[in-house]
């Protein structure tokens, strides 16, 4: 009974999957869309994907990267150390001191080429110019590419963006073939993709999946908006395509989320949009010119939606408005929400980021904001990104002096404060523009502690109310009684952000 009851099983997954493979294929037609899958059906699926791969192939490469400088290592032997009795003997008598020479020269450290690793990339025109992940070929001295029909080429011009991941290398070839690059916004979950690359580096592989979520940011990259699919990504595969069905790149594959090391249904694509944008600059400019807006932004959260009366993942928050940056001059301030900017809807910090890049540096734009209930239009005139953006620091541990530890406040929300005094900021390592109250204890299991926050924090706003004082803090509390929660900025010394704390 039990091989009867697993093998109807088995037919039924048969069945189920057949339907779906010709729901993919789009072979019924609307008024026999109950009519049974044929084996036609199925084989056209396969077809569409060896055709995808059979014009793909020729315009994939496999990139290995080799370090001239890596030291072989080996062991110098002094025949006498510097204080030897017969170092003079060495240094006087001519016959002593060539022999010497001879030996020392035989022991110095030999260097010899390593290969640092491997990976892919795909061929965007046909002049020779490959796009491939920047951590395949960073730090690389020489970048060894080879083509599907087994030629070999050294890249002559390597540029990377690393905040992206993109990087674009060029060889000097003949009869080269170029692969198309698609559309990356259009792709849906659910859509079939391929994934071509070199595993392992075992040779070309082609592995099939569909796109399984958009607008991924697993914190691997500064600038991150990937796709997800569960094609298979493995080692090698980085810097490969990802395509769709018609043979375009959407994506190019970098990352697997893993507790194996190797494929467990999860990869992460950069979308083609971005890496296009990115690809184009390095070619142009040798680098990526970046826009920026100079705010700390987090997502609308469904807490922080009842606190600002505003629709779960609809516009960014502004939690931090540095100093001479764009956001600063037009004016913008914490808890100003992102709704529009230069005409696009904003549905979130990576979507903004991904706005602001683009844009052009010098040109002003319109945002619209949501301030205090109302909706306000400001101009910003962009500046290009420095490069010392986004950095953060570690936390540092709290160790308050016994005449600080006097200045505290237990309260309702079941934490403790006190004054940032400059010596208190000094040792936890904030700058001394930092303002607010430091948290010097959270009562285990309260609600506080379940909003995240910790021994160490800053906070700097109570509701609306800005806290440099006690005395604000106590404010602050005294104007959200009543309420069932209490909205709070806080800082560390990854930035800021708002966290809402239940009563």
């Amino acid at each position: 009974m039990k091989a009867l009851t697993g093998n109807r099983n088995w037919m039924f997954a048969i069945i189920a999957s057949a339907c779906l493979v010709g729901a993919a294929v789009g072979v019924a037609q609307k008024d026999k869309s109950a009519d049974p899958p044929t084996a036609a059906n199925i084989h056209e699926l396969s077809n569409v994907f060896r055709e995808v791969s059979r014009r793909a192939m020729p315009a994939i490469v496999s990139i290995e990267t080799v370090s001239k400088t890596s030291e072989v290592s080996g062991q110098r032997v002094m025949p006498f150390g510097d204080n030897s009795p017969f170092q003079d003997l060495f240094e006087n008598d001519p016959r002593f001191k060539e022999m010497f020479k001879q030996f020392q020269n035989q022991n110095q450290p030999r260097r010899a080429p390593r290969r640092m690793g491997t990976g892919s990339g795909f061929i965007i025109n046909k002049s020779g110019l490959i796009m491939t992940n920047s951590h395949v070929v960073n730090g690389a001295d020489v970048v060894k590419v080879t083509l599907n029909d087994g030629r070999e080429f050294t890249a002559s011009d390597i540029r990377t963006d690393p905040r992206s991941d993109v990087a674009v290398i060029h060889i000097d070839a003949p009869d080269l073939q170029a692969i198309p690059l698609g559309d990356s916004s259009k792709m849906e979950i659910g859509d079939w993709v391929l994934a071509i690359g070199n595993p392992f580096g075992i040779g070309m592989s082609v592995t099939n999946g569909i796109i399984s979520a958009k607008s991924r940011g697993p914190g691997i990259n500064d600038r991150e908006d990937y796709l997800q699919t569960d094609a298979a990504i493995n080692p090698g595969n980085s810097g490969g395509p990802l395509l769709n069905l018609r043979g375009e790149v959407i994506g190019i594959n970098t990352a697997i989320s893993s507790r194996s090391g190797g494929y467990d249904g999860v990869g992460f694509a950069i979308p083609v949009n971005m890496a296009r944008w990115v690809s184009g600059q390095l070619i142009d400019n040798g680098k990526v010119e970046r826009a920026f807006l100079g705010v700390g932004i987090q997502p609308i959260s469904n807490d922080l939606s009842k606190s600002f009366d505003i629709k779960v993942g609809q516009g960014a928050i502004i939690t931090q408005v540095m100093e001479d940056s764009p956001a600063a001059a037009a004016d913008l301030q914490t808890g100003d929400i992102i709704l529009k900017l230069a005409g696009k809807d904003v549905s979130g910090p990576r979507n903004l980021q991904g706005i602001v890049e683009q844009l052009v540096v010098g040109k002003t734009y319109v945002m619209e904001i949501l301030r205090d209930g109302k909706h306000v239009n400001k101009e910003l005139t962009m500046k290009a990104m420095p490069n010392s953006f986004s950095v953060a620091r570690d936390e540092k541990p709290l160790e308050g002096s016994s005449k600080q530890k006097q200045k505290t406040s237990v309260n309702e929300l079941k934490l403790e404060v006190q004054p940032l005094t400059e010596e208190l900021a000094n040792q936890l390592g904030y700058s001394n523009e930092v303002t607010g109250v430091v948290i010097t204890s959270v009562e285990p299991g309260s609600a506080a502690e379940e909003a995240g926050l910790t021994k160490g924090m800053i906070i700097e706003k109570i509701g609306t109310t800005e806290v440099s004082t006690m005395d604000q803090f106590n404010q602050g509390l005294k104007e959200a009684k009543g309420k069932d929660s209490v909205l709070l900025l806080v800082r560390n010394h990854s930035g800021a952000r708002f966290v809402v704390v239940q009563k």
